[in-house]
């Protein structure tokens, strides 16, 4: 898959493809319509290409305001080339973009740079200076200047329609479940494994304290998930989200995965931490025997509802 830091950048690399137009915030259900229509259109051995922006139009606009966003950028490309995408194209949004009307942004980067056949989008798709350009309009320049614009409905999940918003709704109320029917896979963080106090190990529960980089963060609990490391293995593991109350004394929140199959030193490593079920609440124990035998039951029902099927002598891991 080519990556073009702009539009400017393709050359002759996508002439004739079905561009796909969107922010493509967790890639959902959604977002992979829209690239199953442009692999539709583009035939076999056509090219599909992601048109996307940095920053998310809503940083540039109010970066105040702006929700965090659900993947990193990394994780976003995979996401987009596990989508048989081509082509992507990262378009700087700047004064300079937004100030374009409808018809001088088609003609400037859908017409005269990437040289697009088909342009597809969700059926509500505004764009141009004032988000004054609809998909109407689109279709309508498309026919002037020698392109197809096609428009995909919503897509619905258990009644639900599904969009980015809804994702994070979902991470933000410590519903896995939900995020995961929306994404069509689970809410996955990314990060480095840096040093932590060590009182987990004291107790014998020691985690991989991560430093997550995803902008969306889940809401404090303890999770079951799985922990993937860099040569690709995954691991069952139970995951803490919050501040340790019981044996820690910090106002920092913390995210820590114990990898229920394995001890090892993954310090400086980058692992992705998959979130499957929420557990429970975060609590403060009034002992550390309260505590151990807590995450006893939490690692009991983390496996059963993971299918680990792990042996029952496998280490335990830490959760507040």
């Amino acid at each position: 898959m080519n990556v073009f830091r702009g539009s400017s950048e393709v050359g002759d690399a996508l002439v004739g493809c079905a561009v796909v137009i969107g922010n493509f915030d967790g890639v959902h259900l959604g977002h992979q319509a829209l690239f199953a229509r442009a692999r539709q259109l583009a035939g076999a051995g056509g090219t599909v290409a992601a048109l996307t922006f940095e920053p998310h139009p809503a940083r540039y606009f109010k970066p105040e305001l702006a929700p965090p966003l659900i993947d990193t950028d990394e994780q976003k490309l995979r996401l987009l080339e596990a989508q048989s995408v081509d082509g992507v194209i990262v378009e700087r949004f700047d004064a300079d973009l937004a100030a374009l009307t409808p018809h001088q942004f088609v003609k400037r980067v859908l017409v005269d740079a990437i040289r697009a056949a088909h342009v597809v989008v969700g059926e509500d798709f505004v764009f141009g200076k004032q988000r004054s350009g609809n998909l109407a309009t689109l279709q309508a320049l498309g026919e002037d200047l020698g392109f197809i614009a096609h428009g995909v409905e919503h897509v619905r999940a258990d009644a639900i329609i599904v969009s980015s918003t809804k994702v994070r709704e979902f991470v933000l109320m410590g519903r896995p479940d939900g995020a995961r029917a929306l994404l069509g896979r689970p809410f996955t963080v990314v990060g480095e494994v840096v040093k932590g106090d060590g009182r987990g190990s004291t107790i014998g529960v020691p985690t991989a304290n991560v430093n997550v980089q995803n902008g969306l963060r889940p809401a404090r609990g303890v999770y079951a998930g799985f922990a993937i490391r860099a040569d690709g293995s995954r691991h069952p593991s139970v995951i803490n989200v919050g501040y340790a109350p019981t044996i820690k004394n910090t106002d920092d929140v913390t995210f820590e995965a114990h990898l229920l199959d394995m001890r090892a030193d993954m310090l400086g490593e980058t692992l992705a931490v998959e979130l499957w079920h929420r557990l429970r609440d975060e609590k403060r124990f009034g002992s550390v025997d309260e505590l151990v035998a807590q995450i006893h039951a939490d690692i009991a029902r983390g496996r059963e509802l993971l299918g680990a099927n792990l042996p029952a002598s496998a280490a335990v891991g830490e959760a507040q």
